[in-house]
């Protein structure tokens, strides 16, 4: 059974340009009437979308929208279960710990115009809002060349356009959930004033490449807890990869500044082994950036929310 991307939400492609996260729980004030909003979302979401790419053919409107466990086990108490999905638990490490923030529902919505992604979020909530509860919404913007907002490029250790759905798409492994994928998200605040206080050549080491042109550096020119050597998977003698997109997000008045950190994988595992290194190896960067939240969410494929809708098994 082969990877079909016409059945992929956009896990694999670019952050964007203009980009909302959103993070929100169910009320659980009556079952029925959640799931039947579920199924209504899930009948909808993909029209709007392809609504709104048929009038704004330029604007590269990108969606992704996932469940946690403990949503999918609520509106599905009796269904299969993606064979990875889990509830996050908090990492601890000696100096630093990622946070699990429970939620249960997640959208990723992204676009070149600002206005495209809200006005799919402004259809979206006219349908689902009164049975959710939103915990988090963030803007996010691309940065200059694609950096992310410490000044540095952001995604080089991505896999290659060709090999990315390999990296991000669930496959024949779980044939029940092919085509799906696992997100990760987590919101980071940084210390800017902290960070903008090194030397280039002090950033150069805590991320282990040049800032100017991309270039890795050799790695007795890294720190020893370098960014780009803690936060690897090389589990098995092998380097694993994931999509990793790092989103700028700021208000600078109220001298906020912060990333949203989203990865999509084939395997939550790699991801969670990604997490856990940087953590417990106290990964420079950590110095400098504080994770503010954290929760993993299963990206069903069109084929899994045609089901849902339809209110079939699965």
């Amino acid at each position: 059974m082969a990877i079909d991307l016409k059945d992929v939400q956009s896990v694999y492609k670019d952050a964007g340009s203009n980009i909302i996260f959103s993070t929100m729980d169910l009320k659980r004030e009556n079952h029925d009437a959640d799931l039947e909003m579920i199924q209504d979302l899930a009948e909808h979401l993909p029209a709007f979308e392809n609504s709104l790419n048929i009038r704004y053919p330029d604007a590269g409107l990108a969606v992704a929208f996932g469940f946690s466990r403990k949503a999918w086990d609520y509106l599905f108490p009796d269904a299969k279960r993606p064979k990875e999905l889990e509830e996050f638990e908090p990492v601890v490490g000696p100096k630093y710990t990622a946070p699990a923030t429970p939620a249960d529902l997640f959208f990723h919505v992204r676009a070149k115009d600002s206005a495209v992604p809200f006005e799919l979020m402004t259809m979206v909530m006219e349908r689902i809002q009164n049975n959710v509860t939103v915990l988090d919404e963030t803007h996010g913007f691309r940065y200059f060349e694609g950096r992310a907002i410490i000044g540095f490029v952001d995604g080089t250790e991505n896999p290659s356009a060709l090999d990315t759905p390999d990296y991000a798409v669930i496959g024949d492994e779980d044939p029940d959930f092919i085509n799906g994928s696992y997100a990760f998200a987590q919101k980071y605040a940084h210390n800017m004033e902290a960070w903008n206080a090194l030397k280039t050549e002090q950033q150069e080491q805590a991320i282990g490449r040049k800032k100017f042109n991309d270039v890795e550096l050799e790695d007795d020119q890294k720190a020893p807890n370098a960014h780009n050597i803690a936060s690897q998977d090389n589990e098995g003698g092998v380097e694993h990869k994931i999509v990793r997109m790092n989103v700028p997000f700021s208000n600078p008045t109220e001298n906020v500044n912060g990333t949203y950190f989203i990865g999509y994988a084939r395997h939550w595992t790699v991801t969670k082994r990604m997490l856990t290194n940087m953590f417990t190896k106290s990964d420079r960067l950590l110095d400098f950036s504080t994770p503010e939240t954290g929760e993993v969410f299963f990206i069903p494929s069109f084929t899994v929310l045609g089901k849902i809708a339809d209110g079939e098994e699965f």
